[in-house]
């Protein structure tokens, strides 16, 4: 155990080093949210699979493979489908675009201002997507270390908050990367074949398990629609994953390190699942099913070992909690906070009045930080969470936002009013039929998709003045003068947005 905790600790002080190296590499705001707009294909690849492969992705798929055999994969395949959707369809666009959130995409393909609604939806997933990552810090530290609930989330969130304050994404971005190589070795390259050993290989399994654990629907077919509809189609528009996207060189690497991070996804899918069936072999009485990965990692590896394997899963829980909450200080800081300023009369704060914006995105990472350890110590239903968030992003989001993208006569007044109907919709189906029931978000998106094309079919078509300068934006071009002062962390990106004659 000494030598397990020595190696965590040194995983942890190793988070903290890359933080402080990221702090000094921070000195813009492209530089805080985007890490500069400068990543290759290989460290993009590694840090949008580490972003999108968090807690639940190896915890809790490992739990479902413990449950339901092969098919608890669907999860995780859903997640490396919707990777894979992005970059083969949409990220070629995105990267193009040289924005810092969603919200600025729709202002620049709508006109006129829509961040106080999408920006808030956006607020609402990033901030709740950052609570279960956070709360997973429980289940591992407690049920290895013994370790207070309450102890293990403040260690855990403190660290992630920690280095995410320092630099920022290029922090993430190194931690993401260091993050990658452990899970990669730990739980791929480890943990899977060991577990499978263990469990007398594949015809010891077949022996021991009822036939169902290895039929790939044993889940359930609405359970499998349910997961591809909430997680591939959210990895489409998610604010954590397009800041992603923003972070690529250009358009290539976006592409072809995309492609790989969502073929990897769906290794990892496979290997979780397969670690939980033969924890069901090993351990056939388990009250909670996610309790699988520990149970096998305290069983199985020895002294050494045991301790990478831990690591490998903080670094799932913590590359998962650092994306969420730079992306939801990004929008914080770009969408909602010049908003309030407007509301009081105080005018935007350009970075030559209003001090260095670094500094002040710190302090937005910092305060949201410890909320998300406040609120992550108030709840304990993990599911009910990232359920909540992925819900009110999809519902809420999704057709304003690929309506832009593919139809030209979608209006500002239609995304609004879908952005709205969709999120409404999803809150009161979730309050009628129950947090994790499949029904909010089926509802919420047939809600937003009629109201989107009737209200856009009501209202006057967008200026041509804004898709004349959306399209050039999409075609790569360079971008005006007060896009590239935004590079250098000046004033917000669709400030030059041609307005609205709607408004």
């Amino acid at each position: 155990m000494t030598v397990d905790l020595a190696v965590i600790a040194a995983y942890l002080l190793g988070m903290v080093a890359l933080g402080w190296w990221g702090m000094r590499r921070a000195t813009s705001k492209s530089d805080y949210l985007v890490a500069g707009r400068r990543l290759g294909p290989l460290m993009y690849a590694g840090t949008m699979a580490a972003v999108v492969l968090g807690g639940a992705s190896t915890v809790g798929g490992i739990g479902l493979g413990y449950t339901y055999g092969i098919s608890g994969a669907w999860l995780v395949v859903a997640i490396g489908v919707g990777i894979l959707a992005l970059h083969l369809f949409f990220a070629k666009r995105i990267s193009r675009l040289r924005v810092f959130t969603v919200s600025e995409m729709l202002d620049l393909r709508y006109g006129g201002n829509s961040r106080v609604v999408s920006g808030l939806v956006m607020w609402g997933y990033t901030f709740m997507l950052t609570v279960p990552s956070t709360l997973a810090f429980s289940t591992i530290f407690s049920g290895l270390f013994e370790l207070p609930r309450a102890v293990a989330i403040i260690l855990g969130g403190s660290i992630v908050v920690l280095y995410s304050t320092m630099g920022g994404m290029w922090s993430v971005t190194m931690t993401d990367m260091a993050q990658f190589v452990i899970k990669t070795i730990g739980l791929i390259l480890i943990l899977t074949p060991v577990a499978i050993w263990s469990a007398g290989g594949f015809s010891g399994m077949r022996e021991a398990l009822d036939p169902s654990h290895f039929s790939p629907t044993a889940i359930g077919g609405e359970t499998i629609l349910t997961y591809f509809v909430i997680y591939s189609l959210g990895l489409l528009i998610g604010q954590d994953i397009w800041q992603r996207v923003f972070t690529g060189r250009d358009d290539r690497v976006a592409r072809a390190g995309g492609i790989g991070a969502g073929v990897y996804c769906l290794v990892y899918g496979v290997c979780g699942a397969l670690i939980g069936t033969a924890a069901a072999v090993l351990f056939p009485d388990l009250a909670n099913p996610d309790e699988a990965f520990t149970v096998m990692v305290d069983a199985t590896l020895p002294v050494g070992l045991a301790g990478l394997v831990i690591a490998a899963a903080l670094s799932a829980v913590m590359s998962t909690a650092s994306g969420a909450l730079i992306a939801c200080s990004a929008v914080t800081s770009t969408d909602l906070w010049p908003q309030v300023r407007r509301l009081f009369g105080r005018g935007a704060a350009p970075a030559e009045e209003g001090g260095d914006e670094v500094a002040s995105n710190r302090v937005f990472t910092l305060v949201l930080g410890a909320a998300t350890i406040g609120v992550a110590l108030a709840v304990d239903n993990v599911v009910a969470a990232l359920t909540l968030a992925y819900n009110l992003l999809v519902g809420g989001l999704l057709i304003a936002i690929l309506g832009g993208l593919l139809w030209r006569r979608g209006t500002r007044a239609g995304a609004l009013a879908s952005m709205l109907a969709g999120s409404v919709a999803v809150i009161v189906t979730m309050a009628l039929t129950g947090m994790l029931a499949n029904e909010p978000i089926y509802v919420g998106l047939g809600t937003a998709l009629v109201v989107y094309v009737a209200v856009s079919l009501l209202t006057r078509p967008t200026d041509p003045a804004v898709l004349t300068a959306w399209q050039s934006r999409l075609r790569g071009e360079d971008a005006p003068p007060a896009q590239a002062r935004t590079e250098a962390g000046d004033a917000p990106a669709a400030a030059e947005a041609p307005a609205s004659r709607e408004d």
